[in-house]
């Protein structure tokens, strides 16, 4: 059984368009640990603020497999892939880890480069996963967090329910 770890994220009917791909997560994967939610700036153009978090769950489907599940549900928020990677969107979901897991070709870029790149993943990753290395670095998660520059990406905090089974609380930046 693998440990994965996906990143959630939109900015099209945010609160809605999340909690519809937890929902299908959930339907697809079984019981998610999900992590606090937070706002972010769009990165790479111009457009409406994004909700982001991180969920992870533990599945016997392999890494490919999981990917081209994470594309159809993708594809059910009317997510082209043919569209530019900078764009505004309903439903974001990409594959962060799977296990240790490291494979960077055309199918599969594991662990994911934005993992060190952006607050809006590495935080609410390294709330659900601190103690967890990095695959080719060694480093924990809620080490790299703590070194991360936090003035250089806006991130607030969002309290967000999830059918009322999770109840996301803000924490402090």
């Amino acid at each position: 059984m693998a440990r994965v770890f996906v990143a959630i994220g939109s900015n099209v009917d945010r609160a809605v368009s999340v909690r519809a791909g937890v929902r299908a997560l959930r339907q697809a994967f079984g019981d998610l640990t999900i992590s606090p939610v937070y706002e972010s700036r769009a990165v790479g153009f111009e457009g409406d603020d994004f909700y982001n978090l991180v969920v992870a769950f533990d599945t016997d489907h392999g890494p490919r497999e999981v990917a081209g599940m994470l594309d159809e549900i993708e594809q059910r928020f009317a997510r082209e892939r043919s569209a530019p990677r900078f764009a505004p969107r309903a439903l974001d979901l990409d594959l962060l880890l799977y296990n240790n897991l490291v494979a960077h070709d055309r199918d599969l870029d594991l662990p994911r480069e934005d993992i060190g790149m952006y607050a809006f993943v590495l935080r609410p990753l390294a709330e659900i996963a601190g103690e967890r290395r990095h695959p080719v670095t060694g480093q924990r998660f809620a080490e790299l967090w703590a070194g991360f520059d936090r003035n250089s990406q806006y991130l607030l905090p969002v309290k967000l329910d999830f059918d009322g089974n999770e109840n996301m609380n803000s924490a402090e930046s």
